[in-house]
C-alpha cells in the first residue's frame, strides 16, 4: 500500500508527505533513479511550466525508470498538476514532447473558447464531477484547489474521469488504466483530498 512521491525538483513534496503519514500510510521519496525500484504507487507532483518540468524530470535521471515502471509493470501513477500535464503527448506551453502515457494535448484557456468572462489563471476552489471510480470512492460532491492557466484535452471522452466548469467544461481528472492525472491539488484540498489521496494509495 505504500506510496513513492517522485522528486524531480517541483511540487510540493512534503504536503503530500504529511498526508500520507496523517493517515499512517507508508510513504517515501524518489529522487533518483533506485528509489524507485520498489514502487507500488507513484506520485508525480509538477508546478511551473510545461518545458521546464520534463527538462528536470529528463536530467533526473528517472524518466526510463518510470516509463518501465508505467507502461511495462503496470504500477499505478498520480500525475497532480503539471504532473498530470505531462502525461500528455504535448503542450501549447512549450515545445518538448510530453511522456505520452495518457493520448491527448494540453491546451491554453483563451478568451476564444471561453463562454464566459473568467479571469486566468483559474485560482481557488472548484466543483469536480467525477465518474464512478475508486479514485473518488467516499467523495461526495467534491471541491477541489486549482491553480492553472492550461487544461489538459485528451484524444478520447472514454479518457476523462472528472470534469470542472470554468466558461467551459474541461477534464479536472483524466485516466487510462494504471494512469491517472488530477488538474486539482488534493493536497491542498481538505478532507477531499485527503479521501482521494487515500483511495489511491488503495487502488
Amino acid at each position: 500500500m505504500g506510496v513513492t512521491v517522485v522528486n524531480y525538483g517541483l511540487g510540493n513534496i512534503l504536503a503530500f508527505l504529511n498526508v500520507y503519514s496523517r493517515m499512517n500510510i507508508p510513504v517515501q521519496i524518489a529522487s533518483k533513479k533506485e528509489d524507485l525500484a520498489r514502487a507500488q504507487k507513484l506520485v508525480l507532483p509538477g508546478v511551473g511550466s510545461f518545458d521546464w518540468a520534463m527538462s528536470q524530470l529528463r536530467d533526473s535521471g528517472m524518466r526510463e525508470e518510470l516509463d518501465e515502471l508505467v507502461l511495462k509493470r503496470k504500477v499505478p501513477v498520480l500525475g497532480v498538476c503539471v504532473g498530470m500535464q505531462l502525461m500528455a503527448n504535448a503542450s501549447e506551453e512549450g515545445q518538448l514532447p510530453g511522456l505520452g502515457w495518457i493520448p491527448g494535448k494540453v491546451r491554453r484557456f483563451s478568451e476564444g473558447m471561453l463562454k464566459t468572462k473568467t479571469p486566468l489563471p483559474h485560482m481557488g476552489w472548484n466543483t469536480v464531477t467525477p465518474k464512478e471510480h475508486p479514485l473518488f470512492v467516499g467523495i461526495d460532491r467534491p471541491e477541489y484547489y486549482f491553480l492553472h492557466s492550461y487544461f489538459f484535452e485528451p484524444e478520447s471522452a472514454d479518457y476523462v474521469l472528472a470534469e470542472t466548469e470554468y466558461g467551459i467544461p474541461f477534464a479536472s481528472a483524466v485516466s487510462l488504466a494504471n494512469v491517472l492525472g488530477v488538474q486539482f491539488h488534493p493536497e491542498k484540498s481538505h478532507n477531499w483530498g485527503a479521501q482521494l489521496l487515500r483511495n489511491f494509495a488503495a487502488l
